[in-house]
């Protein structure tokens, strides 16, 4: 019976659309090899310089978060405040937990966050990451170095994977709400002329239901956390469409998952996978890519 209701909900959402994906390409036979925060387990995490060593190994994504400055910029950061892991004030001492969220980027304009360094201040579960003096970087920043490094290096250009980092009960305290927060990655990647590059992904639904109402051509995808045990089949019913994407944690990844998306015309990416036998593993059972924050490990033999 389970089984039955989850198939009929999967169907129901389909049956407003008068198409599956447009953009799936899951049986293509390309496979979708992208570097977390730029490479996160080599170099600084969401820096330019993360970001074009992720391109020197091979990635063809490079997986970004974004949050939005009290004047209205679009910084790559994966916390909306400056994490204690990483952060080195501009006085040389070492942000504390403690003091962390109240250095809150949704509060300061961003002459003031790039006073910040995140690449030096040794991080203590990334040990292999070289360390090197960084800033936050604008989203324009990125694309433009980006597109630059790729274009003089003659390597193929990347698409680029854009998480909106917010959620309901921090709306207007840490980030704008979704319809805000969405215009303003989309605005900078009209006028880069990038759309067909990009992928906007979320744990909040909010912003890609907002995505798909307004930019449909738009990939998107459904970020899935480890401790969430609602069905797939739920997943897709409260988001309401079907997303180009679905990357969920590693460890919830199946058989039966793979087949379940790429029957309703999916692509799987699970993150965020950091050991090669895990990596052959989920290649061999069918996913469409994988998120890692080694992506070097991508250019070990698949066993």
């Amino acid at each position: 019976m389970k089984n039955l209701v989850a198939f009929c909900a999967i169907i129901t959402i389909m049956s407003c659309h008068s198409h599956i994906n447009p953009s799936y390409t899951a049986l293509s036979g390309s496979f979708d090899k992208e570097g977390h925060r730029g490479c996160r387990g080599l170099m600084p995490e969401n820096t330019i310089a993360a970001y074009l060593h992720a391109i020197d190994l091979g990635v063809t994504t490079i997986e970004m978060d974004a949050i939005i400055s009290a004047d209205g910029a679009v910084v790559m950061s994966h916390e909306p405040f400056f994490n204690h892991e990483i952060t080195t004030k501009p006085d040389g001492s070492f942000v504390s937990q403690a003091e962390e969220k109240s250095l809150n980027l949704y509060k300061m304009n961003y002459a003031e966050i790039k006073t910040f360094d995140v690449g030096l201040k040794p991080h203590p579960r990334f040990p292999q990451q070289q360390k090197l003096a960084a800033i936050k970087p604008l989203l324009t920043a990125v694309i433009d170095s980006v597109e630059a490094y790729t274009t003089s290096t003659g390597k193929s250009p990347v698409q680029y994977n854009i998480e909106t980092k917010c959620l309901p009960e921090t709306d207007d305290i840490f980030h704008p709400k979704p319809a805000v927060f969405v215009e303003k990655i989309m605005t900078i990647v009209l006028e880069k002329h990038i759309e067909s590059r990009v992928i906007i992904q979320s744990f909040d639904i909010r912003s890609l239901q907002y995505l798909h109402q307004h930019y449909p051509t738009i990939k998107t995808t459904l970020l899935i956390e480890d401790t969430d045990t609602k069905s797939f089949a739920l997943q897709l019913k409260d988001l309401g469409f079907i997303p180009t994407i679905y990357s969920p944690a590693y460890q919830l990844v199946t058989p039966l998952l793979v087949k379940q998306c790429h029957d309703t015309g999916i692509q799987i990416i699970p993150w965020t996978v950091n050991d090669a036998t895990e990596i052959a593993r989920l290649r061999n059972i069918g996913v469409d890519g994988i998120i890692s924050d080694y992506p070097n490990l991508f250019n070990q033999p698949l066993k």
